[in-house]
């Protein structure tokens, strides 16, 4: 009965529904709107928390910067190995054994009948937990060498643990490090809450030039692809009554010539998209305005001007 065609059929067809569900779920979550454009070397790292954003941030979702790799562990660090259940070989003998049965379903060969297939799991379970034995002992083993290496108890050598020894064990720890590195001056946060509200009345006037000299040339292509988007369906988004609420620097650091500042900031806005023919009001409301808190990162080489480089929703 399992090898029937109309079975066979219906398992294929609900197999496609997933992976089209997948696909979907992805393209959503790279739409725009979101948490998109540079930090620098911390693109991918996420921002401090500060009174005016306590939450955890959207990390950058789109961004032209280069992946970062893992760091190598150091010497004598023990490596965390994956501890779900069916992860790593296990897991994929277990994908393997479940794929090949599903193939000679297709095939109209089946899983053998309940019997089969229920033998089948009991088998495969049985080797995943022989498998799993085996390499939790050859991990226990190949861990202890590394283990022995962290109890280093002083002497006239140096410490195993290089430069991060006054920073274990009962020595003297080093301060925090300091999230305001630059020292961000007033002068510096009146320009940002006066671009937040260039950026925004820019957008809405769809000037392309004032953004231009607002933004990095990558955020400018995100925003003239949005601004693009809007126009292919008919839409237009307008923001206007931009008023900044409470705002902080959650952190500022140098990389070589340029400074970086990342500053959260909460406000209000009237932001509606209509139809471009009718002028008629498709998302949002005119009267009413809307609070919004979001980090904006700037950026400028030393002695130009800020510009934004990214924007990540709180």
């Amino acid at each position: 009965m399992f090898a029937s065609r109309g079975f066979r059929l219906a398992s294929l067809f609900a197999m496609l529904v997933m992976a089209l569900s997948m696909v979907s779920v992805d393209q959503a979550e790279a739409r725009r709107g979101g948490s998109f454009g540079s930090r620098g070397t911390r693109t991918f790292q996420t921002a401090p928390a500060t009174p005016t954003s306590p939450n955890i941030t959207a990390p950058v979702q789109r961004s032209m910067t280069p992946g970062q790799t893992t760091a190598a562990p150091r010497p004598g660090a023990q490596t965390t190995q994956p501890r779900s259940m069916f992860g790593g070989f296990g897991g994929s003998l277990l994908s393997g054994i479940m794929l090949g049965g599903l193939f000679g379903l297709f095939l109209g060969h089946g899983f053998g009948g309940v019997a089969g297939l229920f033998g089948l799991l009991v088998q495969g379970a049985l080797i995943f937990f022989v498998i799993r034995f085996v390499m939790g002992v050859l991990s226990r083993n190949s861990r202890q060498p590394a283990a022995a290496g962290m109890n280093y108890s002083g002497g006239s050598g140096p410490s195993p643990l290089g430069g991060l020894s006054g920073q274990r064990g009962s020595g003297p720890s080093r301060a925090p490090r300091n999230p305001d590195e630059l020292g961000v001056k007033a002068a510096d946060l009146d320009r940002f809450e006066d671009m937040l509200r260039e950026v925004q009345f820019a957008f809405g006037r769809e000037d392309y030039s004032a953004l231009r000299q607002l933004t990095t040339p990558e955020m400018m292509s995100y925003l003239s692809e949005e601004l693009g988007e809007n126009a292919s369906k008919g839409l237009k988004n307008e923001v206007s009554e931009v008023k900044l609420l409470k705002g902080d620097v959650a952190e500022s650091w140098r990389e070589g010539s340029q400074d970086y500042a990342t500053a959260a900031m909460h406000y209000s806005s009237i932001d509606v998209t209509r139809d471009r023919e009718s002028g008629r009001i498709v998302e949002g409301d005119a009267d009413v305005a809307t609070d919004t808190t979001e980090l904006w990162t700037f950026v400028r080489t030393r002695g130009s001007e800020w510009k934004l480089s990214a924007i990540q929703q709180a």
